[in-house]
């Protein structure tokens, strides 16, 4: 009996397991979290970011990155939606989980959220890799002599202050945080991003005077990050729809910044931290509870009908209406989208046409004429845009010539062609009278 209940006292304290379960999870890709740390601490000292997630209807369950029982998938399902990695200095995975496996979860349409820090390991080190990222070396740590924070910074100005016009220019991802104006408070490591990715996106850079080495250390090679080219966090929306968000900073979601006052040198004002704001744009992006959009119908007839024709077939130099819909899912639930950018391709391999729709409530229109070419085409949407889901619609259909009925009987270019072969016709009748009703008088005859 005293066995069982020292047992029950063990695992009472060393569980690593906790389920918090938000109200209502208003998130298209589903309301589970997987949130795995360094130690349980980091709970408490990121407990705001938690709560925001959960006050936005997130379940989040909290494990340690070295927990032995560690499985995100089962049965050929995967038991979460979404992926937090607050664990930068974990140097190995526990249970089942390991790279292999999360580049699998964002294959698969998984979600994740990764915060790094100075003592980066090297499997986050790897996983970055894996997305497009590259984190700087272990011990590196952004530097700014001219933009860093004079209240807590410890004398290295590694403590910088991030200005939020060097933010990704995506209202999805950012929108609040920039509309807010306040600088971020970041302490951490660089990244860079491979800039040939068309799928990576720099969602926060350092100023101009910033780079990446130890602080600790004289600089006697060039640094691996100096400014612009210094990422603080970046993106990735892969072409599946799956999301990657990669911060180099741990603290940048703590409590502690997020409560910050921020003074930059060279400033005598103090300003709010930034950080609270822009971590929850980063959340709901990443998350997908902003930035998703989805077709809801698509239409497509000739000038004057309401139905597509049958069989799909359409006649060359026919004008045609194409129209699709679209909504956005913002602030918890599907809404019109509005754009003025979304286009359409007329495709047989080539565009053949491409133009700009108009949108009017989530319905986008547009109005053109078959070209003379017959095929099979499709009408297509392909619809990228930095902070958006990508969005692909293709509608396939038939283009044949005009039958013999339906052609003009008497085109304009063919006149001169009519004007001849009348001007013959007349000759020939001129020439026929002419010739029957001639009368030739010959000489006449001698008489003797």
């Amino acid at each position: 009996m005293a066995s069982k209940l020292l047992l029950s006292l063990v695992l009472a304290v060393t569980v690593i397991t906790v389920a918090v379960q938000g109200g209502g999870g208003q998130s298209p890709s589903g309301p589970r979290v997987l949130a795995l740390l360094d130690n349980l601490s980091i709970k408490e000292s990121h407990s705001q970011f938690f709560k925001s997630l959960i006050d936005r209807g997130f379940s989040l369950t909290f494990k340690t990155a070295d927990d032995p029982n560690l499985v995100l998938k089962k049965y050929g399902e995967f038991l979460y939606d979404h992926l937090v990695l607050f664990c930068p200095t974990v140097e190995e995975f526990g249970g089942s989980l390991s790279v292999e496996a999360i580049t699998d979860f964002i294959d698969q349409g998984g979600n994740v959220l990764v915060a790094g820090s100075t003592h980066t390991g090297d499997i986050l080190r790897e996983i970055a890799s894996e997305v497009g990222f590259e984190a700087d070396e272990e011990n590196n740590a952004v530097i700014d002599h001219l933009n860093f924070d004079t209240i807590k910074d410890e004398g290295q100005h590694s403590l910088i202050v991030a200005d939020p016009d060097h933010l990704i220019k995506a209202a999805a991802m950012v929108g609040p945080a920039i509309a807010q104006g306040s600088p971020f408070l970041y302490r951490g490591t660089g990244i860079i991003v491979d800039r040939e990715n068309p799928l990576v996106l720099e969602v926060l850079t350092a100023s101009s005077t910033a780079y990446s080495h130890n602080p600790d250390e004289p600089i006697t090679e060039y640094p691996h990050a100096t400014g612009k080219n210094t990422v603080l966090i970046a993106g990735l929306q892969a072409r599946n729809n799956a999301r990657v968000i990669f911060s180099g900073s741990l603290d940048f979601f703590s409590d502690e910044f997020f409560a910050s006052s921020v003074q930059r040198f060279g400033d005598s004002a103090q300003k709010a931290s930034g950080n609270q704001a822009l971590a929850a744009s980063l959340s709901a992006w990443c998350f997908k509870q902003s930035g998703v959009l989805r077709v809801t119908e698509v239409k497509h007839h000739r000038v004057g009908e309401t139905q597509a024709p049958n069989e799909l077939t359409y006649t060359i130099k026919e004008d045609v209406i194409y129209t699709i819909g679209i909504e956005e899912f913002k602030d918890g639930q599907w809404v019109p989208y509005k754009s003025s950018d979304v286009q359409m391709e007329f495709v047989r391999i080539d565009p053949f046409v491409r133009l700009t729709l108009k949108g009017n409530n989530g319905k986008f229109q547009g109005k053109f004429k078959i070209p003379d070419v017959y095929g099979v085409y499709q009408f297509k949407v392909d619809y990228v845009k930095p902070g958006m889901t990508r969005l692909f619609s293709a509608t396939q259909f038939s283009v044949r010539p005009l039958r013999h009925d339906q052609y003009e009987r008497f085109i304009t270019s063919a006149y001169p062609y009519y004007a001849s072969a009348f001007s013959m016709m007349a000759g020939v009748v001129l020439f026929s009278v002419v010739f029957l009703h001639y009368k030739e008088d010959g000489p006449k005859a001698k008489t003797e």
